[in-house]
């Protein structure tokens, strides 16, 4: 949803494990017993980011978060320019110039950091609220199309730890989930932005530059 420059396909990226929503697989012991087993993949990220809430969501954490995103840029350009004009004149100055210097530019070093932080961990809460909230949804929406289409299993493949290592793209389920989570929900799509030539970008932390 909400690095540097990162699409909302990937706001989720490092939240979402299935466990969090508590279910990652769905089992009927009646069809395991009769041996009759249809087994289905989904990507639990993919799915929440695409559905026509997901998307707005992501929307208005980039509004809230966009302003101070900018604002760490600037902070960081101005860090880069010091480095960059006490780089070109470094031999020119004085020892006492060069120390005040130097000290400018990492007690502004600090202050970045620290702002940083703060604001990472903001967009990570409120991500993970939004997560929480969308979560609970689809997976009743997921029980429920499991149940409905007779599937036995269904795994996440979201998570790059899962113990997936193959499947068929005919049982990817994601896309159908994503259709009925918008018709449970009733959401409206959000209107396409118009053209710019540019990426939306998740707001986060810019990292400091290099000491000198």
């Amino acid at each position: 949803m909400l690095a540097t420059s990162i699409s909302a396909k990937s706001m989720f990226k490092t939240l979402i494990v299935a466990a969090a929503f508590g279910l990652s697989t769905l089992f009927s012991t009646t069809a395991v017993a009769q041996g009759t087993v249809k087994i289905g993949i989904v990507s639990i990220q993919d799915a929440i980011t695409n559905t026509n809430e997901g998307k707005k969501e992501s929307e208005a954490l980039q509004n809230r978060f966009g302003a101070r995103q900018n604002a760490l840029k600037s902070q960081n350009d101005e860090i880069v320019a010091l480095q960059a004009d006490l780089q070109a004149k470094g031999d020119k100055l004085n020892d006492d110039e060069r120390a005040s210097r130097v000290k400018t530019i990492t007690d502004k070093q600090k202050v970045l950091q620290r702002n940083g932080e703060d604001f990472q961990a903001e967009v990570q809460q409120a991500e993970q609220d939004v997560l929480n909230r969308l979560g609970k949804k689809m997976m009743e929406v997921l029980d429920k199309y499991a149940k409905d289409n007779g599937f036995t299993v269904v795994l996440d493949v979201s998570n790059p730890q899962t113990p997936v290592l193959w499947a068929s793209q005919t049982t990817n389920i994601t896309k159908e989930l994503v259709d009925a989570y918008n018709a449970s929900s009733g959401v409206a799509a959000p209107p396409k932005p118009a053209a710019t030539g540019t990426t939306p970008t998740r707001p986060a932390a810019t990292p400091p530059g290099k000491k000198p």
